[in-house]
């Protein structure tokens, strides 16, 4: 291979090094013609290329033949994708134009590297939310599908070396991820590619519960070994009797699968019964496939009790990206469920690579229900009407979710997530439809808006002019575009009742001779700590705010200052939080100089001294200080990070106090809260803002709000506590 010579000699032997074990992998799968493009490729990325141009601390050329290795290997892509995972950083770094690609590499190189290099753009330098980029990626699927899956490949690679980057990085990384990419690599049959990024996704974003899973999966691991070798020693002999060429591999759940489960049953580890699957993989004809699988079904039941309801026949009707395979779940000795994927070698391979090998056996025709769903979001992405973070949402929720189909009283079909509503169906026919619906008729008989529907259900709206939208009804609803529709209604009649609050309010200041303006205004918001303006006049309209306490508040004589909130003056938080530094010019900086700032602590995490924590620059509330794991982290960062700024604690103030609530529970043993009470106010000499205690069944649960002086602190009581007779578990809580 020709090179342009530019590199140092210890250099340039590892990049030819990494040539040769390129040309290795691609040389069984490609043709004469598809080699010399990626030799072409590689050639022409060397010579634009320099000695000290490197991506993520790796040379520009190493990187860009790993992740052409992870295009070959692992997606099962053409030579025109390795041709683009070479040239695409190299490209966007030297800012190679497209003419000279075309005309040195290739035409159709050149097009997919020129959408590609779009959608990578849009990433770095527009400060839009993630649901636009979202928006772009999806309207350039449909012009080659091969550049979804080159950009899913190239952050599949970049999520492998994630510990390579910055902290905040790998959380916007992570947050991405898990609300873009993986939900797209599940569509497209990318099944192990979406368990993985979910996987270091959750161990960035989830930190400590992914932790406390992998520990509590690697010390079952050899049991859990040993119960895969007894389950697959019977079947195998008896596949082997029957003459089927097989492999049977044991495989554990990812560690996010666990983790989501857990979350949705509100259940502990313990209780996740099948956190490992048998996959059980047979050499057939094309036409033997069906016969032969349902005859490996046969064999498996014959030695395990099969539970009926968790069979799922994907050979039959394969999914709309082509996954193909007979599931089931089986009980073995001693009561665990073990779930089973019976597959021919051709289905396994169109499982693990998705669209690519749906293209090697069925060519362009396999595209026809990835076509269906992308034009499906693409309306939705298209509509004024619906947020485009709400659809992102709606992405993630129905990853793992089936869909129903019900029909109107005209015999239309239509499709729905499963557990969609009545109040669904409505939206789903005409806002106006969804903002006046008191029932339906389904089936003939009347059900209230909550009523889930059921496969084959036959839906007529029942609607009233009286009927308005209200808060609870966007619990009562699973889709995107209802769930807007709601919210904006809401929005809509909430300024109506705001209006006349603002003018009940008018009356009352004239009537005290009060002047009604915005240092007024702005002193009664903060003094009942509400978000803005509209909230007030809203809680005045409704009277769920006393008017005598605003005219004494406003009416008074002066006083030694306004409330504080408890044992936290806003003062120790600007002098326990450091002036925020910035590495770029896309932050805030925070520094001595800048005075009149304001900070506060956020009530939604309730960061005490010790814990990680970044800055949010609010609108009218100077800035919030939240903890990196806050509930409202990935949504900060993912939809406003150019209005983060990084921060950190310093050393404690003597005297500074943080409340904390904790979470205890235990047996119902006697004198318990005595002992727990003595622990806190005695022992340790904590003060305690709040504590309660429900007992049931002999158990007990408890929630305390005490005081602390930091993270050690806390990490202190909690040792303590647990040390306690009867306590089982302690966990911190959010707010």
């Amino acid at each position: 291979m020709e090179t342009a010579g530019s590199y140092p000699d210890m250099l340039q032997k590892q990049l030819l090094n990494q040539y040769r074990g390129l040309v290795r992998i691609c040389r069984s799968e490609y043709d004469a013609n598809s080699m010399a493009l990626v030799k072409r490729s590689f050639e022409f990325l060397m010579c634009q290329c320099r000695e000290d141009q490197k991506v993520h601390g790796e040379h520009i050329v190493q990187y860009a033949a790993q992740l052409a290795r992870v295009i070959v290997k692992e997606m099962g892509l053409d030579a025109i994708s390795v041709s683009v995972a070479l040239l695409m950083h190299c490209s966007a770094m030297n800012g190679i134009s497209m003419v000279t690609i075309r005309k040195e590499v290739g035409e159709r190189t050149a097009t997919i590297l020129e959408e590609l290099m779009k959608i990578s753009s849009l990433e770095i330098t527009s400060s839009q939310e993630q649901a636009e980029n979202m928006r772009n990626l999806i309207l350039t699927l449909v012009s080659d599908f091969r550049v979804i899956l080159i950009k899913i490949s190239e952050r599949l690679f970049l999520m492998r070396h994630i510990r390579g980057i910055s902290e905040r990085d790998q959380v916007v990384l992570g947050t991405e991820a898990s609300a873009i990419y993986a939900p797209l690599a599940h569509r497209l049959g990318l099944y192990n590619v979406m368990s993985e990024m979910d996987d270091i996704a959750m161990s960035v974003l989830e930190k400590d519960a992914y932790q406390t899973i992998a520990l509590k999966l690697r010390a079952s691991t050899q049991q859990r070994n040993r119960l895969i070798r007894e389950f697959i020693q019977p079947i195998r002999e008896d596949l082997e009797k029957e003459k089927f060429q097989v492999e049977i591999r044991g495989r554990m759940k990812a560690i996010s699968s666990i983790w989501r489960k857990m979350c949705r049953q509100k259940i502990d580890f313990d209780e996740v019964y099948d956190k490992f699957a048998i996959r059980v993989i047979i050499d057939t004809p094309l036409k033997k496939e069906k016969a032969d699988c349902w005859k490996v079904y046969s064999i498996i039941t014959d030695h395990y009790q099969p539970n009926p309801e968790r069979l799922r026949d994907w050979i039959s009707a394969p999914k709309s990206n082509g996954y193909e395979a007979l599931h089931t779940t089986v009980v073995v000795p001693g009561g665990d469920w073990v779930e089973v994927q019976i597959r021919s070698r051709r289905m396994n391979e169109i499982a693990e690579k998705g669209l690519a090998a749906h293209w090697k056996y069925k060519g362009i025709r396999g595209q026809a229900g990835i076509d269906h769903w992308i034009e499906k979001v693409r309306d939705a992405l298209e509509s004024t009407d619906v947020d485009a973070v709400n659809v992102v949402e709606d992405l993630k929720l129905s990853q793992f979710s089936r869909e129903i189909f019900v029909f109107t009283p005209g015999g239309d079909l239509k499709k729905f997530p499963e557990d969609a509503t009545v109040l669904d169906f409505a939206y789903d026919i005409h806002t106006e439809v969804g903002n006046s619906c008191v029932g339906a008729k389904v089936n003939g008989k009347n059900v209230p808006i909550r009523y889930r529907l059921k496969n084959g259900d036959k839906v007529e709206i029942l609607r009233s002019k009286n009927q308005k939208p209200k808060m609870d009804w966007q619990n009562a609803v699973v889709t995107s575009k209802a769930k807007s529709k709601i919210r904006l209604a809401l929005k809509e009649e909430k300024l109506k009742e705001a209006e006349q609050g603002k003018e009940i309010l008018k009356r009352r200041f004239r009537n005290w001779k009060v002047e009604f303006d915005d240092s007024s205004v702005r002193k009664v918001i903060r003094h009942f700590k509400y978000r803005d303006a509209i909230d007030l006049y809203f809680d005045i309209a409704t009277e769920k705010i006393d008017l005598l306490q605003i005219k004494e508040l406003l009416t008074a004589a002066d006083k030694a200052g306004e409330r504080r909130p408890d044992r936290i003056e806003p003062e120790a938080v600007e002098k326990i939080v450091t002036q925020p530094v910035s590495e770029t010019g896309d932050f805030l900086v925070i520094d001595e100089k800048l005075a009149n700032v304001e900070y506060r602590l956020a009530k939604c995490c309730n960061p005490i001294h010790g814990d990680d924590i970044f800055g949010f620059v609010t609108i009218s509330s100077g800035i919030t200080i939240h903890r990196t794991n806050c509930p409202n982290a990935r949504q900060l960062l993912s939809r406003y990070g150019y209005r983060v700024v990084r921060a950190r604690w310093s050393k404690t103030e003597k005297g500074a106090f943080f409340p904390v609530t904790i979470r205890i529970t235990g047996v119902d043993d006697l004198g318990i809260v005595s002992n727990i009470s003595d622990v806190i106010s005695k022992d340790l000499q904590v003060n305690m803002r709040s504590i309660s205690i429900d007992s049931k069944d002999g158990l007990f649960e408890g929630t305390i709000t005490l005081f602390v002086k930091d993270t050690q602190h806390l990490e202190a009581l909690v040792r303590k506590l647990k040390k306690v007779r009867g306590v089982m578990s302690i966990r911190r809580l959010d707010h």
